[in-house]
């Protein structure tokens, strides 16, 4: 029986015994799974394996890159994701905090709409 004394008295070894099962099953469960698709694979011809297209050859390659312009596009995007990220519980709290949260809620509305405007002056929406 392993024991240790610990700050809030004696731990047995037997408590993690629920955890390391539950590790094993999970482990068993995922070497069983892959043990099954591997055994049901359907192997398919080269013509199969292509993404439908309409019948006519690929003009570029399926994993060809993006232009380079559009990265501060999706940059901007994510930018605004996150706003809204951060503007719905906004207006959970809004009621209950006040003033105050009105304040900050339009100082940080201020700093995104100054990286558009930076953006716009540098640039960033021109597509040519």
């Amino acid at each position: 029986m392993d024991q240790r004394q610990d700050a809030g008295g004696w731990v047995s070894g037997y408590e993690w015994q629920p955890v390391l099962f539950l590790l094993g099953v999970a482990a068993a469960s995922l070497v069983l799974l892959y043990g099954v698709g591997a055994s049901l694979r359907v192997t398919s011809e080269p013509l199969n394996t292509r993404p439908f297209s309409g019948g006519l050859d690929p003009d570029e390659h399926p994993f060809s890159r993006f232009h380079v312009r559009w990265y501060p596009v999706t940059m901007i995007f994510l930018a605004f994701d996150m706003e809204m990220l951060f503007m719905y519980p906004w207006t959970k709290v809004v009621s209950a905090v006040g003033v105050s949260a009105v304040i900050e809620m339009f100082l940080f509305l201020g700093v995104l709409l100054a990286g558009v405007a930076y953006a716009w002056r540098e640039g960033a929406f021109r597509w040519s």
